[in-house]
């Protein structure tokens, strides 16, 4: 297999990854650039928030599947090492993460991290969506339950013998908590946004009725 043809096919994730999904549904749909609204994330909280479920919903689907779809190239143009997988969901990632077509400024990369996991090891996927659902329920954050859930990711990833999958979820850690830098500081001060469902939502939505 040609190096120009990996190489190729690795840019090519580059740019699944770097699609803006939600700043071209936000245009196109609503006529609102989302950047301008909410966090200003591109992503599908901030896109469930300003823009309304449906909207949320499709760009969640979207970010998601190009994660999988990047992760997948090497399967569908038969390159090899499966190892190679991982490399172009981690390409994809950063695509979303510093898009070439918003600047290098881009999402905090949770759905299209996911779509990576789902494209490389199914098994795997189902493991954190064990780890990542459940927390969330508990903490009502989005944010909070991606810092988390991304460590013990990571922690699980060990369990599997698989080196390189250590590796890539090791730097998704670091990625995703510099990603949610200013997430952790509104965490810190009691600030952050939550989901409206979850125990943590309910238990502050019960003191402040009762207060």
């Amino acid at each position: 297999m040609s190096a120009i043809k990996i190489a190729s096919l690795f840019i090519l994730a580059y740019l699944i990854g770097a699609f803006p999904t939600g700043v071209i549904i936000g245009k196109i749909f609503f006529h609102k650039d989302i950047r301008n609204y909410g966090s200003g994330n591109i992503g599908t909280t901030n896109t469930f928030r300003v823009l309304g479920p449906k909207a949320g919903v499709v760009v969640f689907l979207i970010d998601f599947f190009k994660g999988t779809l990047a992760t997948l190239l090497p399967v569908i143009f038969k390159l090899g090492p499966h190892y190679l997988c991982l490399v172009f969901g981690l390409a994809a990632i950063l695509g979303h993460a510093f898009s070439i077509f918003l600047k290098f400024k881009g999402g905090k990369a949770v759905a299209t991290s996911a779509g990576f996991l789902l494209g490389y090891n199914v098994h795997f996927f189902l493991i954190c969506a064990v780890i990542f659902i459940p927390t969330l329920l508990i903490t009502s954050m989005v944010s909070l339950s991606s810092l988390i859930s991304i460590v013990l990711i990571f922690i699980a990833s060990f369990f599997f013998h698989d080196i390189a999958l250590s590796i890539i979820s090791g730097l998704l850690v670091i990625l995703i908590y510099w990603s949610h830098r200013s997430n952790i500081k509104r965490i810190e001060k009691h600030e952050e946004n939550m989901v409206p469902f979850g125990l943590l939502y309910w238990y502050k939505k019960r003191s402040h009725h009762n207060s």
